[in-house]
């Protein structure tokens, strides 16, 4: 139900990408600006408007700050615009039927105080709020269903094989080390750095793990770890 014609306005925080990132993002690359936002919804409309909780930093947001030389599985951000990503928020406005005032909901949304969503189709309701609300951006967001659709649907594998996770140590890999230790499986993950191997052994419970910077044979690594 659309909200009423009484204006009401809030000020709104965002983070603005400034233009195509070369190298390591730095602060510079991005702009902290305030604007005002209406909080009402014209009559007709489907939009949403969000207040927004929680802000997930992925790594493949990285990529999105790279100028689109190469077509990829994602848009670029666009220089000038607020940047996006998967976020947890509560719906202040709706004009849509699917969603009311006071919902919460998780998906993509911007880096601001408050987003307009023309289109909310790709956001989903918060059901379940007996747990932190932050791990919708995790265990129970787009890195926890990622990591468990790749490994119990896809790589699908039973109880006592022998397991390899790249990346171990980022959200995805993590979580699919650590399905596979509850199915269990032999788990070897592979990182880039001496700290996050030792992530991966003592705090995220695989068997092993090694600095894949230090192996001149990727092969020859897999074969140490796996054939005893």
């Amino acid at each position: 139900m659309a909200a009423s014609l009484t204006e009401s306005r809030a000020s709104n925080k965002q983070i603005i990408f400034k233009n195509y990132v070369t190298g390591y993002p730095k602060q510079e690359d991005m702009i902290l600006t305030s604007s005002s936002i209406s909080l009402q919804i014209p009559d007709g409309s489907t939009s949403l408007i969000l207040k927004n909780l929680f802000l997930s930093c992925d790594p493949y947001m990285r990529g999105k700050m790279s100028e689109p030389i190469i077509k990829s599985y994602t848009d670029a951000f666009t220089p000038g615009e607020v940047i996006y990503g998967f976020g947890v928020a509560k719906v202040v406005a709706s004009g849509h039927a699917d969603f009311k005032a006071g919902d919460l909901v998780w998906g993509i949304t911007g880096w601001e105080e408050y987003s307009l969503i023309p289109e909310p189709k790709g956001l989903l309701k918060i059901k379940y709020t007996d747990i932190p609300l932050s791990y919708y951006t995790g265990i129970l967001g787009m890195p926890g269903l990622t990591a468990y659709v790749g490994f119990h649907e896809i790589c699908s594998p039973k109880k006592g094989e022998t397991v390899y996770v790249s990346a171990a140590s980022g959200a995805v890999g993590q979580l699919v080390g650590q399905f596979a230790k509850l199915m269990g499986c032999y788990v070897v993950g592979s990182a880039g750095s001496k700290e996050k191997v030792d992530l991966l052994k003592n705090k995220f419970g695989f068997d092993d793990a090694f600095n894949y910077k230090e192996e001149p044979d990727l092969t020859a690594a897999l074969k140490r770890q796996f054939v005893k």
